[in-house]
C-alpha cells in the first residue's frame, strides 16, 4: 500500500524540483522549517527523497525572537528534524531591525540619517531570515536551501504585489528556483501540506503572528483571500498562482531586454546615464533601467514602488525644470546637465538644469 495521496503528491514535487536543480550527487539540501505544516511536510520529504536522489539532507529553523517563547520552539523544530534523521540540524537566532522611534516632537527620522528605507516589520524579519540561511548554508556547505512555499503563499504574493502596483515582476509572485533557493510546493496548496502531515502524524506549529492582522499578509490570507473565494468561486488561489507563471516568463524576458538596454547605454556613456538616450527606450524598458538604476543607488528594491519610478520617468520624458524626486532609502534623483543622476536626500546640488 502506497503513502497517503498527499504525501505522494508532495515527495513527487520535492523529487522533480530536485532532480531539475542538477545539485552534484552528495550534495546537501537544508530545508528551512519552522515547524508550520508547509516547511514540516517538505522537510519529512526531504528526509525520504534525497537518500534516494544520493544526496544529503539537513534542516535549519530561524529563531526571529519575535515572540515569547520562540527559543523553545526553535528546540523543537530541530528535535523533530533530527528524529526525521536530517542532518545537521541547525538552528540561528537573529536580531530582526525595528521601526526607529521619532525624532524630536514626533517629527520622525530626517531624511538621509539610514532609517527612511525602514522596509516594515514583515520585509525585516523576511531580511533577517535570509542572512541567516545564507550564513547556514556557507557553515555546512549546501549545494540548495528549500523553502515551502505554496501555491496559497504565491497567491497571497501577487494580491500584496497588485495593492503596492509595483509592476509584472511583483504579480509574477516567486520563482521555484532564485539562487541557492528552491522552492518545490508552489504547485501545493496549504491543503495538502496539513493533510501529509496529518498522514504522517506530525504536528505542525500555528504560529501566532499568521493571524496577527498587524501584518499585511497575514490580513491578505485571512480576509482577502475568503472573500474573493466566496464571490467569484472556488480556485482563486490556484488562478492567482497560475497567473503568476504565466507572466514570470513575460518579466523575465523584459528584464533580459532592460538590463541588455542598461548596459549599452552606459557602456556608450561612461557609465552615465543621459537622459536622451533613456527617453528613447519603449516605456515597458526605462521604466525597468530606471528601477534597477535606483536599486543600484541604493534604494530598497522592496520599497521602490510605481510612484517612484514614474517620479524619475517625468524627469526622463516630462522634465519641466522639477528640482529632483525622493526615493527610499534616502535616495534622490536629479536631472543634471542632460544627465540622470542620483545622490542622496541631504545632499541637496544645484539642481534645475536639463
Amino acid at each position: 500500500m502506497g503513502p497517503h495521496p498527499a504525501v505522494a503528491q508532495v515527495r513527487l514535487s520535492l523529487r522533480r524540483c530536485l532532480t531539475g536543480a542538477g545539485i552534484a550527487p552528495g550534495g546537501l539540501v537544508l530545508v528551512a522549517c519552522s515547524g508550520g505544516a508547509d516547511s514540516l511536510a517538505l522537510a519529512a520529504a526531504v528526509a525520504f527523497e534525497a537518500p534516494r536522489l544520493a544526496l544529503a539532507g539537513g534542516g535549519v529553523t530561524v529563531d526571529h525572537g519575535l515572540q515569547p517563547g520562540s527559543a523553545l520552539q526553535a528546540r523543537k523544530v530541530t528535535e523533530a528534524l533530527a528524529a526525521m534523521g536530517l542532518d545537521p540540524t541547525v538552528s540561528i537566532g537573529v536580531a530582526v531591525a525595528r521601526r526607529p522611534a521619532a525624532g524630536p516632537a514626533g517629527a520622525g527620522p530626517a531624511p538621509g540619517d539610514g532609517h527612511v528605507g525602514y522596509p516594515g516589520p514583515e520585509a525585516a524579519a523576511r531580511q533577517a531570515r535570509y542572512r541567516a540561511l545564507d550564513q547556514a548554508a556557507a557553515d555546512t556547505g549546501a549545494a540548495a536551501i528549500l523553502l515551502g512555499h505554496t501555491a496559497d503563499d504565491q497567491a497571497e504574493t501577487v494580491l500584496l504585489g497588485l495593492a503596492r502596483g509595483s509592476g509584472a515582476r511583483s504579480l509574477a509572485g516567486m520563482p521555484e528556483r532564485s539562487g541557492r533557493y528552491l522552492r518545490p510546493l508552489l504547485g501545493i496548496g496549504r491543503a495538502q501540506t496539513r493533510a501529509a502531515c496529518a498522514a504522517l502524524g506530525l504536528e505542525p506549529w500555528e504560529d501566532p503572528q499568521n493571524a496577527d492582522p498587524g501584518y499585511a499578509r497575514a490580513r491578505v490570507r485571512h480576509r482577502l483571500l475568503p472573500v474573493l473565494e466566496s464571490e467569484l468561486g472556488p480556485g482563486v488561489a490556484e488562478a492567482l498562482a497560475r497567473t503568476a507563471r504565466q507572466l514570470r516568463a513575460d518579466a523575465d524576458f523584459l528584464d533580459s531586454v532592460a538590463k541588455t538596454e542598461a548596459e549599452r547605454i552606459a557602456a556608450a556613456a561612461c557609465g552615465q546615464l543621459p537622459v536622451d538616450a533613456l527617453a528613447a527606450l519603449p516605456q515597458a524598458i526605462r521604466s525597468r533601467v530606471l528601477k534597477e538604476a535606483a536599486a543600484a543607488a541604493g534604494c530598497p528594491a522592496g520599497a521602490l514602488t510605481a510612484r517612484h519610478v514614474a517620479g524619475l520617468d517625468a524627469l526622463v520624458t516630462a522634465w519641466r525644470g522639477q528640482r529632483w524626486t525622493d526615493l527610499p532609502g534616502g535616495v534622490r534623483g536629479q536631472r543634471r546637465y542632460g544627465k540622470l543622476l542620483f545622490t542622496r536626500a541631504n545632499r541637496e546640488g544645484a539642481g534645475g538644469r536639463g
